[in-house]
């Protein structure tokens, strides 16, 4: 059935079109009820019925973008060895930070969103969810390598916490003053850090 065929369908997936576009123009946007609903060209009541909290709607955002490249996710790569489809998954989420005056502007973004505002509890449910949404992907992508018998079975959970904590190093480093060893440093933390999760002992 074609979404146009469908009024409840068509609703959702503009407002969902509307969410993703607004992230994709500011990924610290806190997608407020109002703003999507109006670039969505649907009433508040109406995102409500189907979003009832901003937390369900970024999610199934996020969820979404994330659906859309898994089909193409390098951990299903396996021409290439496992340390190196999972650099190659974590280099896919600091892609989007880019480096130099991209990484300061989407660093200053999240600053702005996130850490200068009084933590009010939309501002922390709208970071939980990126947050949750970050940690089921690359646990996803640990499962793929347990599921292989490549990775021992362990706790995952745990695994990708580590992972982000450095990947959001890393992404803090590309903001700040570089000299002409980011790249190859930036290189040598992914290993590393990939290095120490497929290590047996500490499965």
């Amino acid at each position: 059935m074609d979404d146009g065929d469908d009024p409840v369908l068509s609703t959702r997936h503009r407002i969902l079109v509307a969410a993703a576009t607004m992230l994709g123009e500011d990924a610290a946007a806190r997608l407020s009820v109002r703003a999507v609903a109006a670039r969505a060209g649907v009433s508040t009541g109406s995102l409500r019925y189907h979003f009832p909290t901003q937390q369900e709607l970024r999610e199934a955002v996020l969820a979404g973008i994330y659906g859309l490249v898994a089909s193409d996710d390098p951990i299903h790569d396996r021409s290439r060895s496992p340390r190196d489809r999972l650099v190659a998954c974590l280099r896919q989420v600091l892609a989007p930070a880019g480096a130099g005056q991209q990484a300061r502007a989407a660093f200053g973004k999240v600053y702005e969103s996130f850490i200068a505002p009084e933590p009010t509890e939309e501002i922390r449910q709208a970071h939980l969810g990126m947050e949750r949404e970050g940690r089921r992907r690359t646990e996803y992508w640990l499962s793929v390598l347990v599921d292989e018998g490549v990775l021992p079975a362990g706790d995952n959970a745990r695994r990708a916490k580590f992972l982000l904590t450095v990947l959001n190093g890393l992404a803090l480093e590309r903001a700040l003053p570089a000299g002409d060893s980011l790249l190859a440093d930036e290189t040598n933390t992914l290993h590393l850090a990939v290095d120490s999760v497929l290590d047996p002992r500490n499965a």
